[in-house]
This record gives structure tokens, C-alpha cells and sequence, in this order.
């Protein structure tokens, strides 16, 4: 029996939602390690639609759910998002919800600071979702961050109030924006503080016992590989290590507790937001992969960028995200295309390159390589075994599995989670 990290291997928006449900049904506990509300799941069970940001997917199968101390929460957000699922008949209490006393706070200075700096930046804006991320991330870096146990202790927020607004509103003045008193900031934090402390508790204690008593434990990655801030598509990334080694220091196991990794990818690729993207289409195969994927942010509500599959990118994200198997999703978006076409590699300059390349300059002068495959007019969708797949599907996920270098050990069929083949049981490795 193992544990499992899931994370995203490209840019996100992959379909982890419906996988992280479908795992966290044979979980014990789910954890989030990463990330703020700036990423998004949305769930289907039975006739509920649940749109979560912050709480772990586990909670809608009735499962512990922890919010690890690598995530940065922003309480006012958090508590509307457990009122909302309250409303739907989820139960969220302390006993159902543990968030780690450590994790940073996100507040509404780091909103204004985080539009501001993105106004400032013109043309060359990143497409930051606004919602404070980055700014709580360099608070936290930077030492100077109000964690979740400090809402306890008048006297210590006292003193780093002072410290935070001296930085922030150093910033907001500069880029003309409005500043912050220290009587608003302690006034939102007074008023929130006795419902958001109940939950807060020594999350890595707690996961130290669960995995001496044996329990199963899902962990749950947000955004991906390609956005990671060190792997990404930089500056283009979000504020966090989004790779499965962070499922460790996020949540406070050990490196050896993480588990089998599986990676979740799109049989095509999509993009939210600024940056490169090779693979992209703008024509009517983009527009198609579009409508028929529904591909729009579950936060931020903007449509997705689309393209064909980027193997040199998921095989980079297999490499440095540690990928033990691949869940394959939307696979049937791709019925009744005449051709499929697949990104094997890249040319800069008109050279082949062995991989994406670091630089922002070199990476909008990219240009992909295309392997051209049949398409398949038989429907995959609601496939749930392999003989059910059209032959001409199968050919696509083999060479997928060749040349990302890892094996598809679950295949996604449609959006509903029992529209699944499974491969390989990832918590039985």
C-alpha cells in the first residue's frame, strides 16, 4: 500500500479535479501543499456542482482534508468557500478540517500590492489571477509574513502589522495606489480570527500518526509542473514549487511518505494567461478543442488557450516532477478529428534543441516539430475499459506513452468520474 501525490504536468487546468476525486474516494486523508485560491477544481457528484479553490478535494467524499503549511490562505476566502459547500451539505468542521498553525496569510494588502504591480507592468504583464499570491509567498520568503498562529497572540501581530505595512505601503504609494492603516488590517483580522483558528493545528504531527497507523493519504497538487517557479515557463509561473518533492516540505512528512507520483495531462494541451506556448493553436482546430474541451478557468473564468499535445513538455515535466505513471484526460475532445498532431520537439533559430530552453526571449522564438497521426471517427467517450477505445486511439496514447518516457497508467473518458480506465492502481504500488 502506497500514498499518492497527484501534479499537473503542464500548465494546468489538466482535469486533476475529477482524478483527485476518483483517488481520494480510496484515501483516507487528502492534503493540499501548495498554492493558494488562485487554482480551481470543480467536482460533479450526483446533481452538486462544488467549485473549490482551497479545500482539499477529499472533503466531498467525506474525507479529512489538511491544508499543509506550503499553501498561503487567505481567511476571508477560505471561510466563504467551507459557508458555500456548508450550503451544498458538505460537513467542514476542525475534525474534518485540519490547516497547518504555520501557514502564511493572505491580505487585502497583498490584493492591492498584487494589481498594482500587475497594472504597472503594461504590455508585459504575467496574467497574475490578482488574489495576493505572489506577494504573501515573498512575505513568507522574506520573514516578515503574519502566519495563521500569530492571530492568537495580540501582541506579536501587533509588531508585524507594523512591519508589513512599512513594505507594503512603501510599494502602493510608489505605484500610486491607495495605502493601508493598521487599525483596517487588524480590524479584518480580529473579525475573522474566531472562526479560522479552530481549524488551525500542528498538521505534520498529525500526518506523522496517520502514517503510523497506516492510513492512506492523497496528496494534492495545484497548478503544475510548468508553472513551477523554478521549472516554469518563468517569469510566466505562478509563486510556488509546484513538483511532487514539495508534497514533503509543504506538508511536513518526510520525503520518503510522498508515495507514487502520478502526473495528470490533457490529450491536448491548454494554457490560462500570458507566456509561451508552442504547441498553440489559433484556428479552427483551436477554437474546436475549445468549445468541445468547455475550457475555461475555473477561478478566473478566462478562456483557455488551446493546442495539440506537447510531449517534449510533459516529458520535462516527467523528469523533473518525479512521474511514476500518467493520467491521461479528455481524451474524448479528440473524437472525430480527421488528424491528430503531437509536439515531439522543438527548433530555435531553425536548430533543433534538446529541450524548451530557460531563457523568455529564446522561448518566444520557439517553434514546435509535429508528428501528424490519424485521427478516429469512433467515440472514446464513456469508454471505461481499454477494448472499448477505437484502435486508432490506443495508437495515440501508445506513442504518447513512448515519447513522454512514462507510462498512461489511467485514462479519463468524459467528464463524469466513473468514466475511468485503470492501467495501474497507483495506491497499490
Amino acid at each position: 500500500m502506497s500514498n499518492v501525490t497527484v501534479i499537473g504536468t503542464q500548465w494546468g487546468d489538466e482535469g486533476k479535479g475529477k482524478i483527485v476525486d476518483w483517488l481520494a474516494s480510496r484515501a483516507d486523508i487528502v492534503v493540499r501543499f501548495q498554492g493558494g485560491h488562485n487554482a480551481g477544481h470543480t467536482l460533479v457528484v450526483g446533481d452538486q456542482v462544488y467549485k473549490l479553490s482551497l479545500l482539499p478535494s477529499g472533503l466531498v467524499r467525506g474525507k479529512t482534508g489538511v491544508i499543509g503549511n506550503g499553501v498561503v490562505v487567505d481567511p476571508e476566502a477560505l471561510l466563504a468557500e467551507i459557508d458555500r459547500v456548508s450550503a451544498q451539505g458538505l460537513v467542514v468542521t476542525p475534525e474534518t478540517l485540519w490547516v497547518a498553525e504555520n501557514v502564511p496569510l493572505i491580505l487585502p494588502i497583498h490584493v492591492a500590492t498584487d494589481r498594482a504591480r500587475e497594472a504597472a507592468r503594461g504590455d508585459r504583464k504575467i496574467g497574475t489571477t490578482g488574489r495576493g499570491i505572489g506577494p504573501a509567498y515573498e512575505d513568507k520568503v522574506a520573514r516578515r509574513a503574519i502566519r495563521l498562529c500569530d492571530l492568537a497572540e495580540p501582541e506579536t501581530l501587533d509588531w508585524k502589522l507594523d512591519e508589513l505595512l512599512l513594505h507594503h505601503n512603501t510599494l502602493l504609494a510608489g505605484l500610486g495606489a491607495e495605502t493601508f492603516t493598521k487599525e483596517a488590517l487588524l480590524a479584518h483580522l480580529q473579525r475573522l480570527a474566531p472562526r479560522v483558528l479552530p481549524f488551525a493545528c500542528s498538521v505534520w504531527e498529525r500526518l506523522d500518526e496517520a502514517r503510523r497507523a497506516g492510513r492512506r493519504i492523497l496528496f494534492e497538487g495545484a497548478q503544475a509542473v510548468m508553472l513551477d517557479v523554478d521549472h516554469g515557463t518563468y517569469p510566466f509561473v505562478t509563486s510556488s514549487n509546484t513538483i511532487a518533492a514539495v508534497a514533503a516540505s509543504g506538508s511536513g512528512v518526510g520525503p520518503n511518505a510522498i508515495g507514487f507520483v502520478l502526473g495528470i495531462a490533457k490529450a491536448y494541451t491548454t494554457r490560462v494567461g500570458e507566456g509561451p506556448f508552442p504547441s498553440e493553436l489559433d484556428d479552427e482546430n483551436g477554437r474546436r478543442l475549445g468549445e468541445r474541451g468547455h475550457e475555461f478557468g475555473t477561478v478566473t473564468g478566462r478562456a483557455r488557450r488551446c493546442g495539440w499535445f506537447d510531449a517534449a513538455l510533459v516529458r520535462r515535466a516527467v523528469k523533473v516532477g518525479g512521474v511514476s505513471g500518467i493520467a491521461l484526460t479528455k481524451l474524448d475532445v479528440l473524437d472525430g478529428f480527421d488528424e491528430v498532431r503531437i509536439c515531439v520537439g522543438y527548433t530555435l533559430d531553425g536548430e533543433a534543441i534538446s529541450s524548451f530552453p530557460s531563457a523568455p526571449a529564446a522561448q518566444e522564438r520557439v517553434q514546435p516539430i509535429f508528428e501528424t497521426m490519424d485521427g478516429w471517427r469512433e467515440t472514446t467517450a464513456g469508454a471505461r475499459s481499454w477494448g472499448e477505445l477505437p484502435a486508432q486511439a490506443i495508437k495515440y496514447v501508445r506513442r504518447i506513452e513512448e515519447l513522454i518516457e512514462a507510462p498512461v497508467t489511467l485514462l479519463s473518458t468524459s467528464p463524469e468520474r466513473d468514466d475511468t480506465i485503470l492501467m495501474r492502481d497507483p495506491f497499490e504500488d
